[in-house]
């Protein structure tokens, strides 16, 4: 039996008249639970964790041979498929089942009206057998089946793109299969709806989901380097489109609230930050990083860059304690080895049934963990036992404990 894999299960069906949501109603606002967080705060004390102590993890071996080396960036993970792509932007998009066995390799990379140019997301739909790639170049979406074949294409609606001063940015920057219909993207430059579900078939909004901005924060910062040229610069990339228990966390930096989204498209507010993110200049933004029944791990960054030193973006790390309810610093180890920290701002949300998060693992750093005996006996050992340094990485999936 098929799983939904998608933060937002059934849902509703779409409508022809497209549904806004405005949370600065105050029928959205009414919820005692919601957890509040300060962005000020330093924690001189660390509390130490083990990851397989509150999350579950499994290794998974990408199969290496002539066709299939990659750099194992995973774009999406369904209950049959995995998407993985390189960082280099030759177009390749290798397709392996759940277990890491290579099945094929794609490349639809071209100028043609069936081929997508640039791209730094898809999304994988296995209840079509389709995926969606986001080309940021050519502003569209494109459809294949899960062979490559072309099936359809639709662009960005109500707008070409977003453009700063000669700099072509992104429109979506978060995309995820909400339901059998959509798919939920996350527009970080819109100053109005900063979240909407998009029809798989012709790219139209079907709902827009407004958070409550009195100003856009962006943590990026620019410097004109002519009359319409400019560099960019940024904070570490991140999510604000995050599934969780069947929900969708969403988060803007510009918000002081971090809310949850329902598949019965109702919205609730879950993290409240203080002191309020347009009090602060320059602006310290909250990053939310991984979500469990146990804790929920944060960023703080100040959104400050210096351009003769290079240097800024000062962060900090803490995280909150759901049952003490408290907030800390933290040190999170993972128990498959001696000793090795987990950067919590190095796992991925995916949007999946079971899994919450995924980081890769280099072949040639498990094989000299592996030499060295850093790695404890079990599944990851096993694994590293058998690789050869040129392999292709390993995937870390990390659930949430059932």
């Amino acid at each position: 039996m098929a799983v939904i894999a998608g933060c937002g299960g059934k849902g509703k069906q779409q409508t022809d008249d497209k549904i806004i949501v405005d949370v600065t109603k105050s029928d959205f606002l009414q919820n005692d639970d919601f957890i509040t967080v300060d962005v000020t705060k330093s924690y001189s004390t660390k509390k130490e964790l083990i990851l397989q102590d509150f999350m579950d993890v499994e290794y998974i071996a990408l199969e290496t041979n002539d066709e299939f080396v990659n750099q194992g960036v995973v774009l999406d993970i369904g209950e049959k498929f995995i998407l993985v792509k390189n960082q280099l932007r030759d177009g390749d998009i290798f397709i392996y089942d759940r277990h890491g066995k290579a099945l094929r390799k794609i490349n639809r990379k071209g100028e043609g009206p069936e081929e997508y140019n640039l791209f730094r997301f898809a999304v994988l739909d296995e209840i079509n057998e389709e995926f969606y790639i986001n080309d940021d170049m050519k502003k569209k979406f494109f459809v294949y089946d899960l062979y490559g074949n072309f099936k359809r294409s639709f662009g960005y609606s109500n707008s070409s793109g977003t453009m700063i001063w000669g700099l072509t940015v992104s429109k979506y920057v978060d995309m995820v299969n909400f339901d059998k219909d959509h798919l939920f993207c996350f527009d970080e430059y819109s100053e109005d709806a900063n979240f909407v579900l998009i029809s798989k078939q012709d790219g139209r909004i079907a709902k827009e989901i407004k958070l409550p901005l009195k100003e856009k924060t962006i943590l990026r910062q620019f410097i004109l380097t002519g009359e319409s040229e400019a560099l960019m610069v940024g904070a570490a990339p991140h999510s604000s489109i995050i599934p969780y228990e069947g929900n969708c966390i969403l988060f803007d930096v510009s918000s002081d609230t971090v809310y949850t989204f329902s598949p019965d498209y109702s919205l609730r507010p879950f993290i409240a930050r203080t002191p309020t993110v347009q009090s602060m200049d320059p602006a310290v933004c909250l990053i939310v990083r991984l979500i469990s029944n146990s804790y929920i791990f944060f960023e703080a960054v100040k959104n400050e860059y210096n351009w003769n030193t290079r240097t800024g973006y000062a962060t900090s790390f803490f995280m909150y304690d759901r049952q003490e309810k408290t907030s800390s610093g933290y040190i999170v180890y993972n128990g498959d080895y001696a000793t090795q920290e987990i950067y919590m701002n190095r796992l991925t949300p995916v949007n999946h049934a079971e899994i919450a998060y995924q980081q890769k693992i280099e072949a040639y750093r498990l094989v000299d963990d592996y030499q060295n005996g850093r790695l404890k006996d079990g599944k990851l050992k096993e694994i590293a036992s058998h690789l050869d340094a040129e392999d292709n990485p390993v995937i870390m999936l990390v659930k949430h404990k059932k």
